[in-house]
């Protein structure tokens, strides 16, 4: 990046550290958390969305709808994260390619499976042999982040369900009396209401989510353990213009460092939310917030 960066074999100490630290694999260590960050951003509220149709879901009065709701929180949940990340991306992959290849390739004559080899017609390939890397990169990233937020939407689903039931059964009966129906009272009394009840439990995922990230390398997706990893093992000269040995816990304690600092600040916006939500409330922290005001 620094024109004085043409000849590494001259340079030393801090110059020798900012060329190092300004190198285009460095660039994609830097860009690996944005990516961290993006993935975050985007599988949150899909996350979220799948959590409420899955408990809106299971407390459905019709019972084949209850059960999907149900047996999608219970199935999702019971399976091991990393098994259920390697199954569901190998089989999302080759069900889109499968559909693909029925639609484009009718007149294929060979069987899809041979022995171990899934095998479909070069035009059913996601993405395309000759798409550019971007493309590559960004169908990756979409698979993790679907991914993702069908195991975390399955929790998530399992807290807003108990934070529905915490809503006092009081005020669902007077809404009843003031004659609301069943719709009016779901979104009018309990959605309202249940988010101090679920805002604990969906922080402590939140969390959990963070944390999980690194399993973005199962999924090829290059992220900021990938680069941690590769950039820290030992280089010699003669694979790299800038050699050093194993400075794998440096990079690692970047990521310590990064990654307690953002679920600091985490903390902090949930507790903020929280005081936010119980004001008014009949909770105890509602009660606690009022008997501080007078």
């Amino acid at each position: 990046m620094f024109s004085y960066c043409t000849d590494p074999t001259t340079l030393e100490g801090l110059s020798w550290l900012s060329c190092y630290l300004t190198t285009g694999k460095h660039m994609g260590f830097y860009w690996s958390f944005v990516t961290v960050l993006t993935l975050l951003a985007i599988t949150a509220p899909l996350s979220l969305t799948f959590g409420f149709g899955g408990a809106m879901a299971a407390r459905s009065k019709i019972a084949p709808l209850s059960w999907i709701g149900k047996g999608y929180i219970a199935i999702v949940r019971g399976v091991p994260d990393i098994a259920f990340f390697l199954f569901f991306v190998i089989a999302l992959d080759q069900g889109l390619e499968v559909l693909r290849h029925y639609a484009l390739c009718p007149d294929w004559p060979d069987a899809i499976r041979q022995g171990n080899d899934f095998i479909v017609c070069q035009d059913a390939k996601l993405p395309q042999g000759n798409a550019p890397q971007w493309v590559h990169e960004i169908y990756g990233f979409s698979l993790a982040v679907f991914t993702f937020a069908i195991v975390f939407g399955a929790f998530a689903a399992n807290v807003l369900y108990g934070a529905m039931r915490a809503v006092p059964k009081a005020q669902l009966e007077t809404a009843e009396a003031y004659g609301m129906t069943r719709r009016q009272t779901f979104w009018r009394i309990v959605v309202p209401q249940m988010w101090v009840y679920a805002l604990p439990g969906l922080g402590n995922l939140w969390m959990v989510l963070i944390k999980a990230t690194p399993l973005l390398f199962l999924l090829g997706v290059e992220d900021v353990v990938y680069w941690a990893r590769e950039l820290g093992a030992t280089k010699t000269p003669r694979f790299t213009d800038y050699p050093h040995g194993d400075w794998r816990m440096y990079y690692f304690l970047a990521l310590l460092v990064f990654y307690l600092a953002f679920t600091r600040v985490s903390e902090i916006v949930l507790d903020r939310l929280m005081l936010r939500l119980t004001k008014g409330q009949a909770t105890s922290g509602g009660e606690a917030q009022r008997r501080a005001a007078t």
